[in-house]
């Protein structure tokens, strides 16, 4: 089991990885494409619709990493004050939900590209970029996401996720 879950966390490193690449490639190809724009008079017509699409990856990619590392945004001012047993209940819920979200974005995401996969859909833009392949990364992040929220549901369930760092250390 212990290498099951080690090679979750290495696939999680390597998708929060690829939205870092891709997050370094827009922001150079924002710079080059104003450049191009303004010092030269010859636009980067690609840029703008890469980019949207990466921006998509990008979350869907780092949602597992960042919920791992408690890196979310995130209002903890009352749970701060809870008693331990009552933020352990919160840290359960919290995860059921998101699991439920996550399962719910999975059947869509999936969906969605499996329809424009067999369509052989691509997107009336400039780059003709294929349908499926835009929409991959949901069903793809939502499935790691949602394997992320189970294994913090059984953490919380343990009473062990308050090893991690978090809003779960004991204040009392």
């Amino acid at each position: 089991m212990a290498k099951l879950l080690h090679a979750l966390d290495r696939i999680e490193n390597a998708m929060a990885g690829m939205a870092t690449v891709l997050l370094v490639g827009i922001t150079v190809a924002v710079c080059l494409e104003v450049f191009m724009r303004y010092v030269i008079n010859q636009p980067l017509v690609w840029v703008v619709e890469l980019s949207e699409y990466a921006l998509l990856y990008i979350c869907f990619l780092g949602t597992a990493w960042a919920l791992r590392n408690d890196n979310h945004v995130k209002v903890d001012i009352v749970l701060n004050i809870l008693p331990h047993r009552v933020r352990r209940a919160c840290g359960v819920i919290s995860s059921l939900l998101g699991i439920a979200i996550s399962a719910i974005l999975l059947i869509w995401g999936t969906l969605a590209t499996w329809e424009k996969f067999q369509s052989g859909a691509y997107n009336p833009t400039v780059v003709e970029f294929p349908g499926w392949i835009v929409l991959l990364c949901i069903p793809l992040g939502s499935f790691f996401l949602g394997i992320r929220f189970l294994r913090n549901l059984v953490e919380y369930a343990a009473g062990t996720h308050e090893d991690r760092p978090g809003y779960l250390s004991d204040m009392e």
